[in-house]
């Protein structure tokens, strides 16, 4: 199986506490994890291969200069959009990839999503938002046709397809065109270009956040989804935003899953 990530160097604990999450759960071919960077030094990447074994580490050096246009905040750096061109980046021979942000941890196997058919699409991924905002967002970007609006932190990527049809300029014309109104940047490129060409799973079971988790129960207060729910069907947390259970101040129920992985590894070393 092979995995994506794009981080710089002070998100290697994160991707290290991802990556145990996912060697948990055997992958009958075994796991590949391509790293998109540009500043990962060779003891990081001697951290990550000797903290995870299980998985084989492949770094990719991106040149951020080709990003120089691109606009950045502290809270979205240019790593965000490496992402995008992963199909130019990884080798000709990979034909699809399972992007995840750092921020998630699996706690069921992967195989499912990463298995699944492409159809015609470029991208298999969620939604976390509802009708109403998605609607904003095409008036806000100008898209003229119903599209999902994605989250980019799990996305499986027909890179074979993206090959055929991605170009750089289309991507840099739309930055230039719509910099003043990228709110999530990466977020907003890959919805407005290639939207048409995203096919949806369930982020109960693919991307599931705290917030997500909250809004679904107090709208169905006779179908409440408890812990043991996501314990039989969840495939992948993601602690998206600010609320991280690494962090102080931490709200919601889907920490115990990154407790119990502390107590996994701890237990195993």
């Amino acid at each position: 199986m092979h995995l994506l990530f794009s981080i710089d160097r002070h998100f290697v604990w994160m991707l290290i506490q991802c990556l145990r999450s996912i060697v948990r759960f055997p992958c009958s071919d075994g796991y590949t994890a391509h790293i998109l960077h540009s500043d990962l030094t060779p003891d990081d990447v001697v951290q990550i291969r000797q903290a995870v074994p299980e998985a084989e580490i492949v770094p990719v050096k991106v040149d951020v200069s080709f990003f120089q246009n691109f606009p950045e905040t502290d809270r979205y750096p240019k790593q965000i959009y490496y992402r995008i061109f992963a199909a130019q980046f990884l080798p000709e021979k990979l034909e699809r990839v399972l992007y995840l942000d750092t921020d998630t941890i699996a706690i069921g196997s992967l195989e499912p999503i990463y298995r699944m058919a492409f159809g015609n699409a470029l991208f298999i991924a969620c939604t976390h938002i509802r009708p109403t905002l998605n609607k904003m967002n095409r008036l806000r970007l100008g898209i003229e046709v119903e599209v999902p609006y994605i989250n980019t932190g799990v996305m499986l990527m027909n890179l074979e397809q993206l090959r055929r049809q991605q170009t750089s300029q289309e991507v840099i014309d739309f930055v230039h065109d719509k910099k003043n109104r990228l709110l999530l940047p990466d977020q907003d490129i890959i919805t407005a270009l290639y939207g048409e060409q995203i096919h949806l799973v369930d982020s109960f079971i693919y991307n599931l956040s705290d917030r997500i988790l909250a809004m679904y129960n107090a709208r169905h207060p006779n179908d409440i989804r408890d812990l043991d729910w996501v314990r039989r069907n969840t495939h992948i947390i993601h602690y998206c935003g600010k609320n991280k259970p690494w962090n102080g101040n931490y709200w919601g129920k889907l920490d115990v899953f990154y407790q119990a992985l502390r107590q996994h590894h701890t237990k195993s070393t």
